[in-house]
């Protein structure tokens, strides 16, 4: 795990950047208790977190991370960071990967962070456990695609408004970058792979409280004519209008040959659409002469806003809590820093690589899987033929004795 100390190092002197953690899994997460499982769940329920870089990988050791071992399970780990922050007056900047190796059409899982603050239990953190920030992607088939971003405020998980839907080609089994970065004039952005996914402001695509309300004092006069249209008073409907009947026997229709009113009855034509109809009369619609135009009731600051959604005091931890379905989620490269020039050196560095060489690797390992594969079934029919022969063999010795 990389101090912020070796983080401005990298940077060379004079570097301002601050990194509250990070982790990268060069080494064993659980020496130590770096890394700090959690029993909020039964052993039966629990799922095994594992340090590994999965089945197929650009570079074993860059690639380890925590790894999801098991199907249909409760994970929970957390590590506490160095020393608790507050990121008054700084940019937040929360990034991690995660590869889910194993997925396909039905594969159903959370791929998400937790940033948590002071006085958590870590062997018994769990999903009642409280959190500031709770980030990355949530995966289920390809209904479900997206990316979290839910903050806590005043006790309430509040969840974006829109989703931030996952593409298709971004909802893969390769390696993923997510970054998050909320500034202090309550701005956002989310990055995906080191590329910008969406911006905005977080009390416009949130639930907070807004800056401005609608100024209560300011009421709509009665006086006020806010209709463009009207009915045209000169316009009367034509004498004789209602009598236009929807429907007229068809002019054009004659009466079969083989019709015989004795047996048949009266023929009468069929109806069809009169074209003379034009429907139920209504004046034409004018210009209002009064139109005064769309009132719009004036604002007001609003005294419940006190801005500075972002700020978290006592941030203290980082975790991972989910449900998994399908196992063999890898994550890894996690970074809290104030700097997200920083985090995109560090993408660079650690995650580029990785994903513009996986491809390759995927497909060489599948076809290693199909030789496998192969050589194992042509073994299996080689194993059989030769129980046959032994069996023929046998038969043979028994005719003998027979005879």
């Amino acid at each position: 795990m990389r101090t912020s100390a070796f983080a401005c190092a990298l940077l060379a002197a004079g570097c301002s950047a601050e990194v509250y953690f990070e982790d990268n899994f060069d080494t064993d997460p659980f020496e130590s208790d770096r890394w700090v499982l959690s029993d909020w769940k039964d052993a039966q329920s629990t799922g095994a977190w594992t340090w590994q870089a999965g089945e197929w990988f650009v570079d074993a050791e860059k690639e380890k991370g925590l790894y999801t071992s098991q199907d249909m399970k409760f994970y929970a780990i957390s590590s506490k960071l160095p020393e608790s922050f507050s990121n008054k007056d700084k940019d937040l900047v929360l990034q991690f990967s995660v590869k889910h190796e194993k997925k396909e059409y039905a594969f159903c899982g959370g791929g998400y962070i937790k940033l948590l603050p002071e006085g958590l239990d870590q062997k018994n953190f769990g999903g009642d456990s409280d959190y500031s920030i709770m980030f990355g992607p949530d995966l289920c088939g390809y209904d479900v695609s997206r990316i979290h971003a839910i903050f806590n405020y005043e006790g309430e998980n509040l969840l974006r408004d829109e989703d931030v839907k996952l593409d298709y080609a971004e909802k893969n089994e390769f390696t993923h970058l997510y970054t998050l970065v909320v500034k202090p004039d309550d701005t956002y952005e989310i990055l995906l792979d080191l590329e910008s996914k969406v911006t905005g402001n977080l009390d416009e695509d949130w639930g907070f409280p807004s800056k401005v309300i609608p100024d209560p004092s300011d009421i709509k006069p009665e006086d006020w004519v806010d209709e463009k249209k009207i009915d045209d008073p000169e316009d009367v409907k034509p004498e004789g209008y209602d009598d236009i009947p929807m429907q007229i026997p068809d002019p054009d229709a004659e009466m079969p040959d083989d019709w015989d009113e004795e047996d048949d009855g009266e023929w009468e034509p069929p109806m069809i659409d009169n074209p003379e109809y034009k429907g139920p009369w209504s004046p034409k619609r004018i210009d209002n002469p009064e139109y005064k135009g769309e009132w719009i009731q004036k604002t007001m600051d609003n005294p419940d806003y006190v801005g500075g959604y972002y700020l978290f005091d006592k941030m203290a931890y980082v975790g991972f809590e989910l449900w998994v379905v399908n196992n063999g989620s890898i994550f890894d490269n996690i970074l809290v820093t104030d700097d997200l020039e920083y985090a995109k050196k560090v993408g660079a560095e650690r995650f580029t690589p990785i994903k513009d060489g996986e491809k390759d690797v995927q497909t060489a390992w599948k076809a290693e899987q199909e030789a496998i594969k192969k050589a194992e079934e042509d073994a299996a029919k080689a194993a059989e033929g030769d129980d046959d022969d032994e069996d023929e063999d046998d038969l043979d010795e028994d005719e003998k004795d027979e005879l």
